[in-house]
């Protein structure tokens, strides 16, 4: 009679044999979840920007303007910081147009 903790197939199961094994386990690991993670986060960051930059054009917003900007340039640091930390660069254009985007937020800032 087996005990609560015999297993007729343990491997795999309690011995770090992994949980799943499919035909991309090899090519797909941990690493490329993780990254896959980031970019969502990153999207994310991305639309608060987009939504930040609206609410600064609107017009029943202009009494707290200098706390948009403020929440706009914090996120823009959070999205250089957490690119340049997680590697996401796609490419130099993606850093261009990163520095651009953060240009353009400076200018805000500046003339606000």
């Amino acid at each position: 009679m087996k005990t609560p903790h015999q297993h007729e197939n343990i491997k795999g199961r309690h011995l770090g044999g992994g949980g799943r094994k499919d035909a991309h386990s090899n090519t797909r690991g941990a690493k490329t979840f993780r990254r896959g993670r980031a970019l969502a986060f990153l999207e994310k960051l991305e639309l608060r920007q987009a939504t930040l930059k609206k609410q600064l054009e609107t017009p029943e917003l202009q009494a707290i303007n200098p706390i948009l900007i403020g929440e706009l340039k914090a996120t823009e640091t959070i999205m250089d910081e957490f690119v340049h930390l997680f590697e996401l660069h796609e490419s130099g254009d993606a850093e261009n147009s990163e520095q651009e985007a953060s240009s353009k937020t400076q200018n805000e800032l500046e003339n606000n």
